[in-house]
């Protein structure tokens, strides 16, 4: 498909949407609205650029036909230097199209709930967990974000076995959406006496929020356990059933909830935490559904891939699925770590763009 049918079709649709906008039964629908709003933003930028592009390609038409029917040398050759002008600027907005053609994903403005788990390392692997979450903690606080942990699993080592933790603000997933994945550690650990070099490793779940619009959980397809929490807690936490289990029979998704005191806002908090998992499980499905032969290496999201390395020797943390790496350790793990962030958001924008990189080579240029 050319870039010019495409860019029709896009108009054609534009029309479709600006005639639902002037639907005042629209408004009824928020979530309908919301969604047409988002796309009418989206088509309007696009249809700007399409009528700089028509604008363009008709200049190098017009002046194409002076040169061949011009008899004034004069005029000739202004045609033939607006004509270079115009040559120039057509593949540079072509790109720009392209890269506008990508439609923004509604997940990316979503907050998100981060699950991060201790995997290999005994203890040290505990201690890289709370590493992990002091760096998204403070990366949110810069950011702006608002944190609340919901589940955190200490050990007597001052670690994590699992800590869960919902942020909200502006643009949460769409920053964070790449995280998912194993993190490996290479360090000398607090807890190693002889100073040797190990290697532990923890996993990062980021899952995007989901509303009770978005995700339908039947009561009968739910079965809830209260229970008395276990471990630190509180006095009052660990003498009355407070702890909450949920267990999703179709799925097998067991969610446990007993920070709170409350029995009432652990059932609310855990039936977050089961809307989350059950709409990314549904996401996964969607994106394995798209997939095409070419795999996008950021896009896969599997929670087995090792996707980073943070080296303290080294001073180094290294991204391996970009093969990037930056310095200053310290600095990255007090949660500056845009550079990375940005990095893995473009190379996913590339892998996009691969999926419209024929568009254009037509006979527009010729």
């Amino acid at each position: 498909m050319d870039l010019l049918k495409k860019l029709e079709e896009l108009s054609k649709r534009n029309e479709e949407v600006s005639a639902l906008i002037a639907d005042p039964n629209l408004l009824k629908d928020q979530a309908k609205y919301k969604e047409t709003m988002r796309e009418n933003q989206y088509l309007s930028v696009l249809m700007d650029l399409y009528a700089e592009y028509k604008k363009i390609l008709s200049g190098i038409e017009d002046a194409k036909k002076m040169i061949t029917d011009e008899d004034d040398a004069e005029m000739k050759e202004m045609a033939r230097e607006e004509l270079r002008g115009l040559e120039e600027k057509q593949p540079q907005l072509e790109e720009q199209i392209k890269l506008k053609l990508i439609p923004p994903d509604p997940l990316d403005e979503k907050n998100i709930i981060l699950e991060i788990r201790s995997a290999a390392g005994g203890d040290e692997a505990t201690l890289f967990v709370r590493d992990l979450w002091e760096m998204y903690t403070h990366l949110a606080e810069r950011k702006g974000w608002k944190t609340e942990t919901m589940e955190a699993q200490e050990t007597e080592v001052g670690g994590f076995n699992k800590i869960v933790t919902s942020i909200s603000g502006k643009f949460v997933y769409g920053t964070l959406r790449w995280e998912s994945g194993v993190h490996r550690v290479q360090r000398v650990p607090a807890t190693e006496a002889q100073g040797r070099l190990q290697t532990s490793t923890a996993t990062v779940a980021v899952l995007p929020e989901a509303d009770e619009t978005e995700i339908d959980i039947k009561p009968e397809d739910v079965r809830v356990d209260v229970m008395r929490a276990g471990g630190p807690g509180g006095q009052c936490v660990n003498t009355t059933d407070s702890a909450v289990r949920l267990t999703h029979i179709p799925t097998g998704i067991v969610v446990i909830q007993q920070d709170e005191k409350s029995q009432h806002k652990n059932k609310a908090k855990a039936f977050q935490i089961l809307r989350a998992r059950l709409f990314d499980l549904e996401e996964s499905k969607k994106q394995a559904e798209r997939a095409d032969a070419r795999k996008s290496m950021v896009g896969s999201g599997a929670r087995s891939e090792k996707i980073r390395t943070y080296n303290y020797p080294q001073d180094r943390v290294t991204d391996h699925r970009i093969n990037l790496s930056v310095h200053n350790l310290p600095s990255f793990m007090m949660g500056n770590m845009d550079d990375m962030l940005d990095a893995l958001n473009v190379y996913a924008k590339e892998e996009q763009l691969n999926d419209v990189s024929d568009l254009g080579n037509d006979d527009s240029r010729s």
